[in-house]
Order: C-alpha cells, then sequence, then structure tokens
C-alpha cells in the first residue's frame, strides 16, 4: 500500500510515491510512448506541458511542494498512458479536474486495466477526436479493422494486404498468397 502523502512532498518523493503505486498496480506506458519510470524530469516535463498543477504550499505557510492533488494527476497520466493515449489528449481529461474527478478517473481506469471494462487499449468513440495539429488519415482494412494514423497517413495497397494478412493470421501458415479477407486477395 501506498504511503498517504503528507501535505507536500519534494518532487523525488513524488516520483517514488507513483512509481510504487504504478508497481502495485502494474500500469505501465503502452507502446513505449513513455519510461517505465516516473522521473523529476518527467514531473518537470509534465508541468511545463500544463498536466500538472503548479507546486503550492501547504495550508500553514510550509514550503512549496506536491501534494495529493499531484500525485492523483500523475496517476491518472500513467494510468492514460497505459491505453495509448497522446498527452494532448491526457492534458484534455485531467485539466482543471478536482480530487474527486481525478479520484474517479483512477477508479474506472483501474476497473478498466483489470480487465471489468473495455480492454486497456480500447479507445471509445468520444475518445476519438483529433487533437491540436493532428490530420488523421483512415484505412479500412476490410469490415472489421480500420488503421488509423494521426499524421494523415494511409497504407497502400501492398502495406494494406501485409496488415490484413497480420491480423488474419494469413502469415503464420506460409500461405498468404492463396487468402484473401473481405474479398481483398493477398
Amino acid at each position: 500500500m501506498v504511503a498517504p502523502v503528507h501535505p507536500t512532498v519534494s518532487i523525488g518523493d513524488l516520483a517514488d510515491l507513483v512509481n510504487q503505486w504504478c508497481d502495485e498496480h502494474q500500469v505501465t506506458p503502452a507502446n513505449g510512448q513513455a519510461g517505465e519510470r516516473i522521473t523529476e524530469r518527467n514531473i518537470r516535463y509534465y508541468r511545463s506541458r500544463g498536466l500538472l498543477d503548479a507546486p503550492g504550499g501547504d495550508d500553514i505557510g510550509r514550503k512549496r511542494g506536491f501534494t495529493e492533488k499531484h500525485r492523483l494527476q500523475l496517476k491518472a497520466i500513467r494510468l492514460l498512458q497505459a491505453r495509448g493515449l497522446p498527452l494532448d489528449q491526457i492534458q484534455v481529461r485531467i485539466h482543471g479536474r478536482s480530487l474527486d474527478e481525478l479520484r474517479a478517473i483512477e477508479r474506472l481506469e483501474l476497473h478498466q486495466l483489470a480487465g471489468g471494462g473495455a480492454s486497456p487499449g480500447a479507445v471509445s468513440g468520444a475518445e476519438l477526436v483529433a487533437g491540436e495539429g493532428e490530420r488523421w488519415g483512415v484505412s479500412a482494412l476490410g469490415t472489421e479493422f480500420f488503421l488509423v494514423s494521426r499524421r494523415g497517413r494511409t497504407l497502400n495497397g501492398v502495406q494494406r494486404k501485409m496488415v490484413v494478412a497480420v491480423l488474419t493470421g494469413a502469415l503464420e501458415d506460409g500461405s498468404a498468397s492463396d487468402k484473401s479477407v473481405d474479398g481483398i486477395p493477398f
């Protein structure tokens, strides 16, 4: 169990607390988009991107430091990274949230991560909103799958056939040239 956060903690202690929590709950960023461990440098970067509130003092005027809200914000960042969301979308979801809202995000994301809802990498239709500067390209892969690029790229015919072959397992038995999916020969 993670020790309760005192009214304020140092940046190093905050990183340690969040890393311990991530280890206990097996929360790791998806697809290598971020390092496995939260570092002081990560915290400073998240702060500069507006993902974390500025550090502040406690209620009785002691030195500036990080609070429970910062810990909840970092846990939310990690949980959403585990689903593969980029920082721009994470910022939209957590910016300006209250302690209760951040706790609700934590509960929901942990539930989903544990298999209690959508799979950890699943993204709902409401979350499929292009972020600032994104120009999405979509390639249909038969009737079941779509491949989405955030940079506007689409697949050419050969690439599309190869991805379909991977998704359907056609490459595993070496007979990809004899197969088709949804009428698409490959």
